[in-house]
């Protein structure tokens, strides 16, 4: 599978996410050219402000891993990660981001930071806008629907 084909696999987690009233953000770990971790937006359903779908992927592959580095790991995200996530990729040492929409009010890649900070001891490689029109397009449809009901 490609990149684009991982991030449809991160677009369905989304999908789900936006199912249950969550901000349609999915994340996928990828790890020896196959899905490893799956994981969908859900700090409303667990009460937890850090269960970005990119910490619940990062957590759900660290556990089946038995480590939480994973040095030889991607993650496709489908929005631009937030610091917060930026944070705990860079301590997992993921190999590469792949991410598709750009996020104007948080994202720390390139929109409200530039990353990769040059002191950091982890700098993976980034890949953006991957599918970036659908990704947009599944977070205006939610806002949408959101301030429409």
């Amino acid at each position: 599978m490609d990149d684009a084909g991982f991030m449809r696999v991160a677009l369905a987690e989304a999908a789900k996410a936006a199912a249950s009233g969550e901000v349609p953000v999915g994340a996928v770990v990828v790890c020896g050219g196959k899905v490893f971790a799956r994981g969908a937006n859900r700090p409303i359903a667990a009460s937890d402000p850090t269960a970005h779908a990119e910490i619940v992927a990062l957590r759900r592959a660290a556990r089946r891993r038995g480590n939480y580095r994973l040095p030889d790991c991607d993650l496709y995200v489908t929005v631009e990660p937030c610091a917060m996530c930026l944070g705990a990729l860079v301590q997992t040492r993921i190999r590469r981001l792949v991410f598709g929409a750009p996020d104007p009010k948080a994202g720390a890649v390139s929109s409200t930071m530039r990353f990769p900070f040059e002191r950091l001891n982890h700098r993976p490689e980034v890949l953006a806008g991957i599918l970036a029109a659908e990704s947009s397009a599944l977070l205006r449809d939610f806002f949408r629907e959101r301030r429409n009901s």
